[in-house]
């Protein structure tokens, strides 16, 4: 019997020539990520049953990017910790305040990533890296604690699930639009501890970004990862990125699939996730004009360079309706300084937008953004259930930049291509 993509990545980071879904394994981990939330749990785990050396100081990422800058002493002390850590155990991949960036942005831009490998990391959006062709996943913190001694951790072997990719998307439709429209045709349980393998010849037509933006997504239709082949954009994202060695997987012909979808490309228009799950997902034309109080541009799934350059477009020559708080969050600091050398962040100030340091902040009612009761919000981050950017009486919209940046603008709902 064939092989996935996923199940010939699991294979080669165990002692098996294959595995087939629902086996439990043991595998070897390329890299291990925790962020300042999650890695103090993780480290006293660690402390706690005596380990006192790391598997591999070079096969750890802590990134300190949702509390930080420190938005309180919590967060201070919490931060201190996890960077006492890192120098006790010399971890190279430290990034702390103006090295740091969102985590699932920050490691494929610092080439930590590399197709056909395993990456396990205490943050549920970790499966970001399958855009690479690699297996990636979220675990949790005891999970990590474990990694951080052995270097190893223990999965199920998932089934997978088929999007077949057709076509190209139209203008102002994105990566976003298209996780948006599978998540609301086969719900948040749809794909439950699953493998979601991306293919179709609809698959090169769409940019790095919107492919990293697709499989960040795979877990809010409860994923287990979601993963893309590796093709001519992959290669040409991580050229000069990647000097390493690695092995390029590609599913068998006769894999197994739970069940497989097509999905044409040409006809999604512009969508919205309407409280209070991604599942509730509609065509913006079908919500246009309702009000809106914040609009957020940014996070793990769209603060990337291309998701600026889109709200740019946009605002370039407008203004955000005076009652729409408009915040631009960059990923890094290198896209930071990529929309500053580009004249973006000129233009995002000129609309009337604010510009924040990278930080996971307001997607999680942490800082840089909460709401109030009452408040509705249109952002570009990955989750709106109840309470989750502030009071449990606000609303968020999940959408893409481009729908985010034109409702800043018309102060309610609407699509890009109807300002």
């Amino acid at each position: 019997m064939g092989m996935t993509m996923t199940q010939k990545i699991l294979a080669a980071h165990t002692e098996k020539c294959s595995v087939e879904a629902g086996e439990l394994i043991e595998a070897r981990l390329d890299m291990l990520l925790a962020n300042d939330i999650t890695a103090p749990i993780a480290i006293r785990e660690f402390e706690k049953y005596g380990f006192d050396t790391v598997f591999d100081r070079e096969k750890i990422a802590l990134v300190m990017d949702h509390f930080t800058p420190n938005k309180d002493i919590k967060a201070a002390e919490q931060c201190l910790g996890v960077r006492n850590f890192a120098k006790k155990h010399g971890i190279t991949h430290f990034y702390d305040v103006g090295r740091m960036g969102i985590e699932h942005a920050l490691l494929p831009e610092k080439g930590l990533v590399a197709p056909g490998e395993l990456v396990i990391g205490a943050d549920s959006h970790t499966c970001t890296y399958g855009a690479l062709g690699a297996f990636s996943a979220g675990v949790g913190s005891t999970d990590i604690a474990a990694g951080l001694a052995s270097g190893k951790v223990w999965f199920k072997v998932p089934e997978a699930m088929q999007f077949a990719l057709h076509g190209t998307l139209p203008k102002w439709v994105s990566g976003k639009d298209l996780i948006l429209y599978i998540i609301g045709k086969i719900g948040v349980e749809g794909a439950l501890y699953k493998s979601m393998e991306f293919s179709g010849d609809g698959v090169k037509s769409l940019p790095i970004d919107d492919r990293f933006t697709v499989s960040n997504m795979a877990i809010e239709a409860g994923a287990k990862n979601g993963i893309f082949p590796v093709d001519r954009t992959t290669f040409e994202y991580i050229r000069n990125r990647i000097a390493r060695n690695y092995i390029v997987f590609s599913a068998d012909n006769d894999a197994q699939y739970d069940k497989r979808f097509d999905i044409s490309l040409d006809s999604l228009r512009p969508m919205v996730a309407c409280p209070h799950l991604p599942e509730n997902t509609k065509p913006v034309d079908d919500v246009k004009g309702v009000k809106i109080d914040q609009a957020v541009i940014g996070s793990c799934t769209n603060g990337h360079i291309s998701d600026l350059r889109t709200a740019a477009e946009i605002l370039k020559g407008r203004k955000v309706d005076p009652s729409v708080r408009t915040i631009i969050i960059p990923a890094t600091q290198e896209i930071y300084l990529q929309a500053v050398r580009e004249g973006l962040a000129e233009i995002f100030i000129e609309a009337g937008a604010v510009i924040s340091t990278p930080t996971c902040g307001p997607c999680l009612g942490g800082h840089m953004g909460i709401l109030a009761k009452g408040e509705r919000v249109v952002s570009t981050t990955n989750r709106n259930f109840v309470g989750r950017m502030g009071h449990t009486e606000s609303e968020i919209y999940l959408a893409s930049p481009a729908v985010a940046a034109a409702s800043a603008v018309a102060g309610a709902l609407t699509a890009p291509d109807k300002l």
